[in-house]
């Protein structure tokens, strides 16, 4: 994808990788070694190491243990300081929900293939998370981040909290033991979305750590740190495709109006990447495309609505004309 940078995040996201590791059978160090993440990366929480490789490292370690669920079983022990400058800003919001949408938009600091969604409807709250990743690789990782929220969410709210309901847009395992002993209650697979659905009400909940003067120095020392973490145009345009796509809203002049810029500054930023809006947006669908259609459960149907095409046979087009072939024939070419 042009010039863009590869996604970095913190080597927080690794904690409790070694014990989760050794539970069922894994030589921790040799997996590290294997995935090129220098064991002494997890002793610093804030040294910053390429996403994919931290991906790949839970995959081939859930396939080596022939385990489904080794993400989920490294967020069930996490801890709100895991999320290092994240936790910083939420303990100074006023209310959960605040805290929230302040997560969200300071998350790049944590995880820059991660990117995040508040949306309410009928007193429902659905926290989206979506992550940036080539095939096959975010599996493992999508079952951590959202583990890692609802543990979060538990830390503000209380222990005995439970979710309105947690979804994958992955298909199930051969056993969900895991999940229900995590979440305490039953577990959506195969749905149009990752995350978890909360009573509006909960996220209500005022936080009493909140100070006005402490939170506007947080938020500005945060600030910072965006500005200083780099990032460019593609980067920030791919983030919110990959947000907007599956809610049919997305459009380079609501990404425009996202980064408080105009169309004009959107292309012209991108051209010098050497990309425009459609080429980035074609990239991202490619990348999803190839991630829903492996999923064999998934509809059709399912797949074009996801990716933003307003019909099947419009999806369809643009399929074959991508991989030169469709659907079916693509899903006869993967490996079982």
């Amino acid at each position: 994808m042009g010039n863009a940078m590869p996604h970095l995040v913190r080597s927080a996201s690794l904690t409790h990788y070694v014990e989760v590791a050794r539970s069922v059978g894994l030589d921790p160090y040799r997996q590290l070694a294997a995935a090129g993440i220098d064991r002494y990366a997890l002793l610093d929480p804030d040294r910053m190491l390429p996403a994919d490789a931290v991906a790949g490292l839970l995959e081939q370690s859930a396939r080596a243990a022939g385990i489904e669920d080794f993400g989920l079983r490294m967020a069930a022990s996490r801890e709100l300081s895991n999320l290092g400058p994240l936790a910083l800003v939420m303990r100074e919001e006023p209310t959960l929900r605040r805290a929230i949408e302040s997560m969200s938009r300071y998350l790049r600091l944590h995880n820059q293939a991660l990117a995040a969604r508040v949306e309410e409807s009928d007193g429902l709250v659905l926290i989206r998370a979506v992550l940036d990743g080539p095939l096959g690789t975010v599996r493992q990782s999508v079952e951590l981040v959202v583990g890692v929220l609802y543990r979060t969410l538990q830390r503000f709210i209380g222990a005995s909290w439970k979710p309105h309901g947690v979804c994958f847009s992955h298909a199930p395992p051969a056993s969900t033991f895991v999940h229900r002993g995590l979440f305490g209650v039953a577990v959506r697979f195969n749905q149009e979305f990752d995350g978890i659905v909360c009573r509006a009400a909960d996220l209500e909940v005022p936080l009493p750590s909140y100070d006005p003067s402490m939170a506007q120095q947080v938020r500005q020392y945060l600030d910072a740190l965006l500005v200083q973490s780099g990032g460019n145009m593609v980067d920030d345009v791919r983030r919110l495709i990959l947000a907007l796509l599956p809610l049919g809203i997305c459009s380079v002049e609501r990404i425009a109006e996202q980064l408080g810029v105009d169309r004009r500054t959107v292309h012209h930023h991108l051209s010098r990447d050497g990309e425009n809006y459609s080429s980035v947006l074609d990239g991202v669908r490619k990348e999803l495309a190839m991630r829903y259609a492996l999923n064999r459960q998934r509809p059709l149907f399912d797949i074009a609505t996801l990716l933003g095409f307003s019909s099947l046979s419009a999806f369809s087009r643009w399929f074959s004309g991508q991989f030169g072939c469709s659907v079916t024939q693509w899903r006869a070419r993967q490996v079982p």
